[in-house]
């Protein structure tokens, strides 16, 4: 997908990873790596364990001094009712972590400052929009989520002053055999209990998670991508859809729907983004040259549920 030769100079390629530790970080560094770069895990905890990071650094001492790029995916997961409290942590933990270490590479001399900035979004920040096609020129939405999301993008762009090439991947719904999403949709699927929720018309924006790092190490290493980067598979779905082709895959029937009330009063906020839909088309990475592996949703669930054990019957 890429000509190694138009890949941004520095040599040897240094990137550091934010977030590794994560579901879609964990297995970047084995891609990078095999791309000759040489990759730096930043972790919270303790380091180790993961294939392709060379080097480890604290989360709360990174320095990204003589890298060429920054990979940042960290943020507080947003699945559950939204407090006060988990609020705090979500603004904290994208827009607080991004402003901090945007200010750590002003501080750096210019030859040494990164390249490249990927910086993770998500397709939140265009809010609920219905039927609307949503490509990288498409205005932000309103509400809770989209602010969250514009003002974490305002953080990472602000790199761009700095010489920096900034990349904001909006990422749709991750769907990879070690996500909480799947294995959550797995076991209620699995089990001949999953229904389309609320009215079932919203757009699922989603993506394989080969396909998201596989984009990841694209935006890292071609010149020509910047600003907002929808990371979503070319074939959005409503969720009505996506509950058929659920069920199809794991041999079970769909036929239980969820009422939109008992979303929001089980889940609060977070019950409204399921309800809410963007149908987010990934128009920059196709027209730089980026090609899907997995570009409808049968070919997704036919590789994530290849195993045996993916596909088997409900279990206590």
């Amino acid at each position: 997908m890429i000509d190694p030769m138009s890949i941004e100079s520095m040599s040897p390629r240094k990137v550091m990873v934010f977030g590794v530790t994560g579901f879609i970080g964990r297995g970047l560094p084995r891609l990078l790596a095999d791309q000759g770069c040489e990759v730096t895990g930043v972790s919270r905890g303790p380091g180790g364990g993961i294939h392709g990071v060379s080097a480890w650094q604290s989360a709360g001492s990174s320095d990204p001094c003589g890298h060429h790029a920054v990979v940042n995916l960290a943020g507080e997961p947003i699945d559950s009712r939204w407090t006060a409290a988990r609020c705090h942590r979500f603004h904290e933990s994208r827009v607080g972590m991004t402003r901090r270490l945007v200010a750590t590479m002003a501080a750096l001399p210019v030859e040494s400052r990164p390249a490249v900035l990927v910086n993770a979004s998500a397709v939140g920040v265009y809010g609920d929009r219905g039927d609307e096609r949503l490509d990288e020129h498409s205005v932000p939405g309103s509400g809770y989520l989209a602010d969250l999301c514009h003002e974490w993008e305002k953080a990472a762009m602000d790199a761009a002053a700095l010489g920096v090439r900034v990349v904001c991947l909006r990422i749709g719904i991750v769907l990879g055999r070690d996500g909480s999403a799947f294995r959550k949709l797995l076991t209620v699927f699995r089990c001949g209990i999953g229904g389309r929720l609320g009215s079932g018309r919203q757009w699922m924006p989603w993506i394989h998670v080969d396909d998201l790092r596989a984009a990841i190490m694209h935006a890292v290493m071609s010149p020509s991508l910047k600003g907002p980067v929808n990371g979503t598979a070319p074939s959005p779905v409503r969720n009505s859809e996506f509950t058929r082709s659920f069920a199809r895959a794991v041999h079970r029937p769909a036929l239980i729907p969820v009422p939109g009330f008992a979303l929001k009063l089980t889940l609060g906020g977070f019950g409204g983004v399921l309800l809410a839909g963007q149908r987010a088309l990934p128009q920059a990475l196709q027209a730089d040259g980026f090609r899907f592996r997995f570009p409808t949703l049968d070919t997704a669930l036919a590789d994530l549920l290849a195993t045996p054990e993916m596909g088997s019957g409900c279990k206590s």
